[in-house]
């Protein structure tokens, strides 16, 4: 079992910038892939971005967030951050993270978003 817990979301005038955390407990933290994922209102859950396991050299953006955002990991904390800049007002969801050891891309990974473990999400609002 690998628990998840989101924070950071909030309130944020377009153009702010904001940073999710999501810390890890359970299992092995670095045997695992973790990603953030969106789900606005009305709207599927959708893969914003994802980081591979142990050093996280690899990561996945989706186009909509490409160069505002970024993914990072900080295995003693145990913990992965999204640093979102230049937010935009679509950019509002309710944000959450998830862990998957045992996947066959980091970008299949993200898009289909089948991942073993979640958090309860945290919620950003972009205002305009």
């Amino acid at each position: 079992q690998v628990q998840l817990v989101e924070s950071g979301g909030g309130l944020v005038q377009t153009g702010g910038p904001l940073r999710l955390s999501c810390a890890a407990s359970g299992r092995t933290f670095t045997n695992y892939a973790m990603g953030w994922f969106g789900q606005a209102p009305g709207k599927e859950r959708e893969g914003v971005s994802c980081i591979s396991s142990d050093d996280g050299d690899s990561t996945y953006y989706a186009d909509s967030v490409k160069g505002r955002f970024t993914i990072s990991r900080d295995n003693a904390k145990r913990t992965v951050y999204l640093q979102m800049n230049s937010l935009k007002p679509e950019d509002t969801a309710v944000y959450y993270c998830a862990v998957e050891r045992v996947f066959t891309t980091l970008q299949e990974m993200c898009e289909i978003g089948r991942l073993s473990y979640w958090g309860q999400g945290t919620q950003v609002t972009v205002s305009s």
